[in-house]
């Protein structure tokens, strides 16, 4: 446009060299607005392929975390976090109602507990959602009494409203940003 406004200026009245200058500079803030729009638009499309694929990462995995776990029959991992100072600590076991279904007796140890689902006369517990927690006694004094967190498998992930939600085995919805841990799965049904 600037180009065909010289050329075809009036030899007479020849056009004023400060407001070509301002032309001339508004173009090129044009053009350099419209280069950041496209660039813009290639870093977003290639950061939504990317958060994607860190999405499909968490596909499959086993995620560590205090939300209630799904039981179908194998064995789910329990990792007690019971105070250092206890000379008992029991997981305490409770359906979804918010019955206790049982209470075991661990050591006093952070090492991960596999939970059968069997009760206590040795028959299976039924499929559905339990949660654990951990006591830690003194002396027979309960000192701290906390959720234990367990492993589920990741069997899909999504974006909403901004955050990464995981959907477990079981169809439990959990934020991304309370897995305190990540494994790769463990042998048997999810």
């Amino acid at each position: 446009m600037l180009t065909a406004q010289a050329r075809y200026q009036d030899p007479m009245e020849p056009i004023d060299s400060s407001q070509y200058a301002a032309q001339l500079a508004q173009f090129s803030m044009v053009e350099q607005q419209v280069q950041t729009n496209e660039l813009l638009g290639s870093l977003y499309g290639s950061a939504s392929t990317g958060n994607m694929t860190g999405l499909a990462g968490w596909i499959g995995m086993e995620a560590r975390t205090m939300a209630p776990a799904h039981f179908n029959g194998a064995p789910i991992t329990v990792s007690p976090n019971p105070a250092s100072v206890s000379d008992e600590v029991y997981l305490v076991v409770r359906d979804e109602a918010g019955e206790r279904v049982q209470r075991i007796a661990l050591p006093v140890s952070a090492e991960p507990f596999q939970w059968q689902g069997i009760d206590d006369q040795g028959a299976p517990l039924p499929e559905g959602v339990y949660e654990f927690s951990v006591e830690s006694y003194v002396d027979g004094e309960l000192v701290l009494g906390e959720p234990a967190e367990t492993y589920a498998r990741v069997q899909e992930a999504q974006v909403s409203g901004g955050e990464t939600i995981l959907i477990l085995s079981g169809g439990m919805a959990i934020p991304a940003s309370s897995v305190t841990a990540l494994r790769s799965p463990m042998e048997g049904p999810g």
